[in-house]
C-alpha cells in the first residue's frame, strides 16, 4: 500500500527535515511518497534548498512542486490531484503535527474511511497556544459538533489520514486556511465513516503562520454554507 503524505511548505528547514526522518522511521515498510508543495514566491531559498537536501537523501520518494492554485487550500489540492497513493496524509512541515501519531492514524484508517486527530480528546493539549483563541476554539467545536451532529470533538485540527478516494471524489472549493474545515465537513456530510485519535498540539518552532484570528470568521461561514449545501453538489459527476 502506497501513502502520499502532503507537507506544504514555505520557510521551514530543520523541521521539515525532523518531520520526514520521523515519518521514515516510524513505517519503515511503508511506500511513502512525500508531496512538498512549495509557494513560488514565498517559499524561502532556505527552504528550497532543505528539499534539495532530502532528494539527496531520500530519492524518488521526495516530490516538490510549485502550487498552481492559490492559497493553502489550493496547495493542498494540487497535492491531491498528484497524489498516487491508497491514503493521503495532510500534516504540517514545522512540526505542529506529530508525526508519532501515525501509526495509530493508520491503523484506525483499516476501519474507517478518515481518521482525524483531537487536541481536546482525552484533555486538552495544546502547547503555545494564545489563551484566547483556545477559549473561542472550545466554543466553536461545540458549535459544529452540534450542527453537524458528529462525535468528532476537533474539526479544525488539519492533520488527518483519508483513504485516497475520498478525497478525489469530493469537488473543493475553498482555496485559502477554510479548505482545513472543508476537508471533514465535506466527508462528514457525504456520510463517510470517520473516526478521530488523540493527538497534541505544539506553536512551530520555526517560521511564520499565516493563519489568523480573522480566519475564525471565514470558517463559520464555510461551516454553515456547507451545512446546507446539496450533496449532489459536493462531488463531481465523473470519477476523478
Amino acid at each position: 500500500m502506497r501513502h502520499s503524505i502532503i507537507l506544504p511548505a514555505t520557510d521551514e528547514t530543520y523541521s521539515l527535515s525532523e518531520t520526514v526522518e520521523k515519518i521514515a522511521a516510524l513505517l519503515p515498510s511503508q511506500t511513502i511518497e512525500y508531496l512538498i508543495v512549495t509557494h513560488p514566491k514565498l517559499t524561502t531559498p532556505a527552504c528550497r534548498e532543505t528539499i534539495t537536501k532530502l532528494r539527496s537523501t531520500y530519492g524518488s520518494a521526495i516530490e516538490s512542486f510549485d502550487q498552481t492554485r492559490r492559497g493553502i487550500g489550493g496547495a493542498v489540492q494540487d497535492a491531491i490531484d498528484r497524489a498516487r497513493g491508497d491514503v493521503v496524509i495532510l500534516m504540517a512541515a514545522d512540526l505542529e503535527t506529530d508525526p508519532a501519531v501515525l501509526p495509530s492514524m493508520l491503523e484506525q484508517l483499516e476501519s474507517f474511511d478518515v481518521v482525524a486527530t483531537s487536541r481536546w480528546k482525552g484533555g486538552a493539549r495544546f502547547s503555545g497556544y494564545d489563551p484566547l483563541k483556545f477559549v473561542l476554539n472550545f466554543f466553536f467545536q461545540h458549535f459544529f459538533r452540534i450542527l453537524y451532529w458528529t462525535k468528532l470533538t476537533d474539526l479544525t485540527y488539519a492533520y488527518r489520514a483519508y483513504r485516497a478516494p475520498v478525497l478525489k471524489s469530493i469537488r473543493w472549493e475553498e482555496t485559502g486556511f477554510p479548505f482545513l474545515f472543508e476537508s471533514i465537513l465535506k466527508p462528514l456530510r457525504l456520510g463517510y465513516r470517520a473516526t478521530e485519535v488523540e493527538a497534541p498540539w505544539r506553536a512551530r518552532q520555526e517560521g511564520m503562520s499565516h493563519n489568523s484570528f480573522m480566519q475564525t470568521f471565514a470558517y463559520t461561514w464555510t461551516g454553515i454554507r456547507i451545512r446546507f449545501q446539496s450533496r449532489k453538489k459536493m462531488l463531481y459527476s465523473e470519477p476523478q
